[in-house]
């Protein structure tokens, strides 16, 4: 099953109750779902969404990812599938993908944490021109000490981080109040 725009509007309009600050910057996404864009497409440079997964552990750390391509310490995270049926889905599925990890975890809230919106460069490589991601960010819970199976294609190492090093100050906060 495909994730709808329908559900994506849905998913944004929980997440603007939930923080109407945001109304603005979520505006672009919905004005490219009105138009017809395809965001679950990643064919679609104008934006597209992608789903991102912090997972944080019973001491309060956070997982992190080192992305092979990037070069960079991440959160899980990625490209939407056409199977996936929702965007919490694809949130577990990527960090499934790239960890390892999918059981003893629990989600904190059913809206995301935080929807990011970013520029992403162009990719000749790839045949990509510049366009923007809208990262649909959800909050996990292990309670358990998973073991971790990196995806060696796209992901060369791990580490549990406190969540002082989540660079994005309203992610950061908003994953402490959650965990308060």
């Amino acid at each position: 099953m495909t994730i709808t725009a329908d559900q994506i509007r849905a998913v944004i309009s929980d997440y603007t109750s939930a923080h109407p600050e945001e109304k603005t910057t979520l505006a672009l996404v919905l004005d490219l779902l009105n138009g017809g864009a395809d965001l679950t497409s990643r064919k679609e440079f104008r934006g597209h969404a992608t789903a991102g997964a912090v997972l944080v552990d019973d001491d309060g750390q956070a997982l992190f990812i080192k992305h092979l391509a990037l070069g960079k310490w991440l959160l899980p995270g990625g490209h939407l599938e056409a199977d996936d049926a929702d965007l919490m889905g694809a949130a577990l599925r990527e960090l499934a993908e790239e960890t390892g990890i999918s059981a003893a975890i629990a989600p904190l809230s059913p809206v995301p944490v935080h929807v990011d919106v970013h520029p992403i460069p162009a990719n000749d490589a790839k045949g990509e021109p510049d366009h923007q991601h809208f990262d649909f960010r959800y909050l996990f819970r292990t309670t358990t000490g998973s073991d971790v199976t990196l995806q060696a294609e796209e992901v060369s190492g791990f580490a549990w981080r406190g969540l002082d090093t989540i660079s994005d100050e309203v992610l950061r906060n908003r994953v402490r109040a959650a965990l308060r």
